[in-house]
């Protein structure tokens, strides 16, 4: 039986990818400013974390599991059958869905506020997560073996959580003015 995954792999993933994107910024910063480089970077960079913590398996990938035993179907039960909580945090699920999103929502309304159409980008965006988060449902409702399951709850509390950065962000915004060069 070989095993992949693992709560390690999702910190080593977040750590390997934030000294990249770290990098990356303090490279960006001559043409878009330590806000704007830090802005995109970090939505970058949090978008990545999102997918290791939904998609890096918890308990490691099973090879002798069966795929043909996965769900057809995401689950449709509204608040359904969600745990607890969650294996590092305490609290419940839903909570955490939630707060997964608001640093990219947050950070999306800081990227695209350096510029004027950052009004016709920033609702866009927020369509944008709300569609990274269907695609993170339905990764998870194909790849069984990954012992993910698709829940459209999952979905709601993730658009929220968007939402909620989202209006924090135009707060920062407003704190941080990323259109002036700093």
């Amino acid at each position: 039986m070989d095993w992949i995954g693992g709560t390690e792999s999702m910190v080593l993933g977040a750590l390997a990818s934030g000294a990249f994107f770290a990098l990356l910024a303090a490279g960006l910063k001559r043409w878009l400013g330590v806000v704007g480089a830090a802005a995109w970077c970090g939505l970058a960079w949090w978008l990545v974390v999102i997918a290791l913590v939904t998609l890096v398996p918890i308990y490691g990938v099973d090879y002798a599991v069966p795929a043909e035993t996965r769900s057809d179907t995401c689950s449709m039960d509204y608040g359904g059958p969600a745990p607890d909580g969650f294996w590092i945090f305490s609290g419940g699920q839903r909570l955490l869905n939630t707060a997964l999103f608001v640093p990219a929502g947050a950070l999306l309304v800081l990227a695209v506020s350096r510029w004027r159409a950052g009004w016709v980008m920033a609702p866009i965006g927020l369509l944008a997560l709300a569609a990274y988060s269907l695609g993170i449902e339905l990764v998870q409702l194909e790849l069984a073996r990954i012992d993910r399951a698709c829940d459209i709850t999952d979905l709601v509390d993730n658009v929220v959580g968007a939402a909620i950065g989202f209006g924090a962000g135009l707060v920062l915004a407003l704190v941080l003015r990323p259109w002036k060069r700093r």
